[in-house]
């Protein structure tokens, strides 16, 4: 059987970002860029060498070009993007508000991105991958968006792949009811669920269910729901890895100064799913995932500063260093 042209196959909403470098009321200079939660993913998996194709929806604007473009010159597959000629592209705004506190600001009611459907994505998923990454973010979009990511994960599973899940909550988006009804009709397709440790009730207590129970009976529920790795996310505190019958795996967080943690999350997700490309030992993709989880933080950018592979190493040298 051959194997899949490409490894990760994801989708969702990519948007133009302005990013100030102050209060947007003091006139705070914005600089130009472009983001999203599986962009983010797409770049990163693509730096450290794999096969990435993303299929999400555009507009059929000047931003939408800057993104297909932008996928391209990172090696990102943007054949089964779709482009849509009467919804824009979405939009955002991060305003560094005061110190080291950001606020989005969003613009994506409408757009091309909220009008994905399940027949958008067949030619993509027809073609074949490995893995099929999704977000909750995508299925908070709207309905549309969220029957294409139940469609998605439904082939995925039928077809053998992996599917896994970064429940990435936005509570702007909608509710944590809702969140937690939709996601848990997702389970029986996923594999792997990533997520902060507070994000875990909204998979792990079905609907009704108590609150106050703790995480490891939260994780019990993932595994008796068929969920064969956990891993959460704790921040500066580094990550857990669960799987069934086995000893939880721990890896700190690398020390680095930090200078912008959005899109930490993905960029651990993007080393996360390498490690499972590269079929490492549990241990050893959890250390990848906080490798570029740290590569973000340090830098400036959603997705900027993500590592390409032959840089993974880096951060083992003493802070200071000139490699020369």
């Amino acid at each position: 059987m051959n194997s899949p042209a490409v490894e990760v196959l994801t989708f969702g909403e990519a948007m133009l970002s302005l990013q100030t470098d102050g209060p947007l009321g003091a006139d705070g200079t914005a600089r130009t860029t472009v983001a999203g939660a599986e962009f983010n993913v797409a770049v990163g998996v693509a730096r450290l060498g794999h096969r990435v194709s993303w299929a999400g929806r555009t507009g059929r604007d000047e931003p939408g070009r800057l993104i297909l473009r932008t996928l391209r010159g990172e090696g990102v597959g943007t054949s089964h993007a779709t482009t849509d000629p009467e919804a824009p592209t979405g939009a955002m705004l991060r305003e560094r508000r005061v110190a080291d506190l950001a606020r989005v600001h969003y613009w994506r009611s409408g757009s091309a991105a909220s009008r994905q459907r399940p027949e958008d994505l067949t030619p993509a998923l027809e073609a074949g991958a490995r893995i099929l990454h999704l977000t909750g973010i995508t299925c908070a979009l709207g309905e549309g968006p969220l029957a294409a990511v139940r469609s998605a994960a439904e082939y995925a599973a039928e077809h053998g792949w992996t599917v896994t899940l970064d429940v990435n909550h936005r509570t702007r988006l909608w509710s944590h009811e809702a969140a937690t009804t939709a996601l848990h009709l997702l389970l029986p397709y996923v594999d792997v669920v990533i997520a902060s440790d507070d994000e875990l009730p909204l998979l792990s207590a079905a609907p009704g269910t108590s609150p106050e129970r703790g995480e490891a009976d939260l994780i019990a529920d993932l595994f008796g729901a068929g969920i064969g790795e956990v891993v959460v996310k704790r921040g500066a505190d580094g990550a857990d890895l669960y799987l069934p019958g086995a000893v939880p795996v721990h890896a700190a967080a690398r020390p680095v100064p930090v200078t912008d943690t959005v899109g930490a999350g993905d960029a651990f997700c993007a080393g996360y799913l390498s490690g499972l490309i590269d079929a490492l030992d549990p241990d050893a993709r959890l250390q990848r995932a906080t490798t570029t989880a740290a590569f973000a933080v340090a830098s400036s950018g959603d997705w900027e500063g993500l590592p390409h592979r032959d840089e993974l190493a880096l951060l083992d040298a003493a802070p200071g260093s000139a490699i020369r």
